[in-house]
């Protein structure tokens, strides 16, 4: 048993002072505020629930600062979409591993516990299935062993190029899979998943361009009881030509044929009309926002502001991968909200409210239930996923939701001191345990990719 002893930390109820909680291989075992530390006790100055990345493209990565010289024409998510082609064509399962790897310590580091998996690279270069169809998926639970982050995985159905059923394109080969093909990919990862009693399997149909209509009924109920995650609306682009395709806007189409409830992540619906929002809003379902990708892509911003007050869920990913940390998408997600309002504190939705605590919050309710887990909380019971963050100069004088609020908008270095996942530690003094041997290996392959 291990004892945690925090000046202060974020409890179901509230913030509470001298909390110690006790942690076993299954979880919290105990927690107690208004505690005195026992001897052998680790000292912190704050404890929060670990957050989740519930959308994360691991193996984009080693793409990160490699996109961001402009081309000969007018960039865009469809010209940034053309070299991730290209660099997919070449990365080994070998390599795939070891890139995840570093970006799931990274996002340890970065304060997020668990991480949801939008896993589309299942085959070779030339688009044959590996013997294992389910090769890469499990290099995907590997990378998650290795450093210790909670995975839901959610293999990704991917038929087509575009609506009304236009051919895959070349560099999609690696991605595309007939449905009973897929079927036995997600019998693979739920083998692969056998390891490690927490890992979550859900499912993917990429979007409504690249799958058929009938082909999402029947993906929908491989999986009756796990998440569904689908990007959808990412760019005006796409909702043209769903428009041209079939007359309606994605997210109306999609309400209107789709029991969407609490089991469906709409990734980005970055353009929604306000009925789009309001509807999306009621369903239940959680929208999974990515705001660091989104800027850097230019794809947009999601009008969370209507949405949250229609009582909307909503959660934040990582996505490209290409800055990793909870705290850059929670100030992103607030900053692109400021930006188009023009006014300040934007989502904290009630006067005097903390802003940092209102996305903290929230963020922390949609991830759990985007991925399939129980809401992370600092309770008996719970799992165990705690981040430790020392004081420092950043949170000096800081008490309560003002700790929140300097972490997300004014800390230069992250405070995150130690991070705990299922009662075992894996960051320590700021870093992953382990973060030198995979940076190592993530340096080598980095060197072979780009030679």
């Amino acid at each position: 048993m291990t004892g945690l002893f925090f000046d202060t930390a974020l409890l179901p109820g509230g913030w509470a002072d001298d909390v110690r909680i006790t942690l076993t291989q299954e979880g919290i075992a105990s927690v107690d505020a208004g505690a005195a530390r026992a001897p052998d006790d680790a000292h912190h100055a704050v404890g929060l629930p670990g957050l989740a990345s519930l959308h994360s493209h691991a193996f984009q990565r080693a793409m990160a600062g490699l996109t961001e010289a402009r081309g000969t024409e007018a960039d865009s998510f469809w010209t940034w979409r053309e070299l991730m082609y290209r660099f997919v064509g070449r990365i080994t399962p070998d390599q795939v591993e070891a890139v995840a790897a570093q970006a799931y310590a990274e996002m340890l580091e970065g304060g997020f516990t668990r991480v949801g998996e939008f896993h589309y690279l299942h085959h070779a270069p030339d688009g044959a299935p590996y013997t294992d169809i389910g090769e890469l998926s499990g290099r995907i639970v590997a990378a998650a062993a290795a450093t210790g982050i909670g995975l839901t995985l959610l293999p990704v159905f991917y038929a087509q190029s575009g609506f009304g059923g236009l051919p895959p394109e070349p560099g999609q080969r690696r991605f595309v899979t007939g449905i009973d093909a897929f079927a036995r990919l997600l019998d693979s990862c739920r083998s692969h998943a056998r390891s490690d009693p927490g890992i979550v399997i859900g499912v993917a149909p990429h979007s409504l361009r690249a799958v058929t209509p009938s082909d999402l009924e029947r993906v929908a109920v491989l999986a009756p009881d796990s998440p569904i995650h689908l990007h959808i609306a990412e760019q005006e682009k796409e909702v043209r030509d769903c428009l041209a395709w079939c007359g309606q806007r994605p997210v109306d189409w999609l309400l209107d044929r789709f029991a969407v409830d609490g089991r469906w992540t709409l990734i980005h619906a970055t353009h929604l009309s306000d009925d789009e929002t309001d509807r999306l809003a009621s369903s239940g379902a959680v929208a999974g926002l990515c705001p660091v990708t989104e800027a850097n892509l230019g794809d947009g911003t999601f009008p969370a502001v209507r949405f949250l007050k229609a009582g909307g869920t909503i959660g934040i990913g990582t996505d490209s991968n290409v800055c990793i940390g909870a705290a850059d998408e929670l100030r992103q997600l607030e900053y692109s909200q400021r930006l188009a309002l023009r006014a300040r504190n934007a989502l904290s939705l009630g006067d005097g409210r903390s802003t940092g605590r209102t996305l903290f919050d929230a963020c922390l309710a949609g991830g759990a239930r985007s991925l399939g887990t129980a809401p992370g909380e600092l309770a008996p019971g719970a799992v165990g996923d705690i981040l430790c963050l020392r004081r420092g100069a950043a949170l000096a004088g800081r008490s309560v939701d003002a700790v929140l609020d300097t972490w997300v908008f004014a800390a230069r270095e992250s405070p995150v001191d130690e991070v705990w996942v299922r009662g075992r530690r894996v960051v320590r003094g700021g870093r992953h345990v382990r973060a030198v041997a995979i940076g190592d290996r993530y340096r080598a392959v980095l060197k072979e990719l780009l030679a």
